[in-house]
């Protein structure tokens, strides 16, 4: 992307963006200079922190495919982030031809480039929402209109629980977008943590994340995550690091749970 020049209307490239600075990890290049200083300045303290993002895309699209094999065919993506390979649409497309999709997300360059991206894709729409009102995306009438709530719904949480600073206000959002689903559908969280960091590294790590447009990110324990999963039914393997999901890769094998990372879960409503 590279230059102020090139910003789309409304975003000030001056300031780092969570989304643009996944965007780096991941490999892409819709970021900007501020971004890659930032994220460069968490990969000087989390050396593993691209590992780390290429591991948590990998298990978003194991659990995708995971709730293709069981049936789902109705994904709600909250927190969508910029389109890279695999996106949820597409391996969804792929594993269940006429899966319908909606991705949300408040960040107006990931809405400008989801909306170009999905132009011929009529089963995949984009909102913009802020998944800190779980009630009026549910309620969303695009968002009715293009899912049957009659019907189980695949609710994916990847890597956007860790912006919502208070655990209150996180266990808020996961039981809003529970409300309205019925038995047989699943809720996908993945989740960073801080491992087995010195607290000062921590607290960098976090001086970084309050100079961006978010202001924060909040790494939780493995205790604190498995509060967001009271009362669902937990697929096989459970809570673990998102490298140790239903992984057979042995690069993600070798990322170290003692080093910064995000823990997976897939919970399916029971009844």
């Amino acid at each position: 992307m590279g230059g102020q020049e090139r910003a789309p209307g409304g975003i000030d490239p001056t300031v780092p963006s969570v989304a643009r600075m996944y965007d780096y990890y991941l490999g892409g290049k819709d970021n900007f200079a501020a971004d890659r200083k930032a994220a460069e300045q968490i990969i000087g303290l989390a050396p593993n922190a691209r590992e780390a993002a290429r591991a948590n895309r990998a298990f978003l699209i194991r659990a995708v495919t995971h709730l293709c094999e069981q049936g789902i065919r109705q994904f709600l993506d909250l927190g969508t982030g910029l389109p890279t390979q695999e996106n949820v649409h597409q391996v969804a497309r792929r594993l269940a031809p006429g899966s319908r999709v909606v991705y949300v997300d408040n960040d107006p360059i990931v809405l400008v480039h989801a909306r170009a991206l999905l132009e011929d894709s009529p089963d995949t729409i984009v909102i913009g929402a802020d998944v800190r009102d779980p009630g009026a995306i549910v309620g969303h009438p695009e968002v009715r209109e293009h899912l049957d709530w009659s019907r189980p719904v695949g609710v994916l949480l990847s890597g956007i629980l860790h912006f919502v600073q208070s655990d209150e206000e996180a266990q808020a959002i996961v039981a809003g977008l529970r409300a309205p689903l019925v038995p047989g559908s699943y809720v996908v969280i993945s989740h960073g943590h801080g491992g087995e960091t010195p607290p000062e590294v921590v607290d960098k790590g976090l001086e970084v994340y309050r100079s961006t447009s978010t202001g924060f990110i909040t790494p939780r324990t493995r205790d604190q995550v498995a509060a967001f999963l009271r009362g669902l039914d937990l697929v096989e393997p459970g809570l673990v690091p998102v490298q140790h999901w239903r992984s057979d890769d042995p690069i993600e094998a070798e990322i170290d749970p003692a080093e910064p990372g995000s823990y997976g879960v897939v919970g399916r409503i029971p009844g």
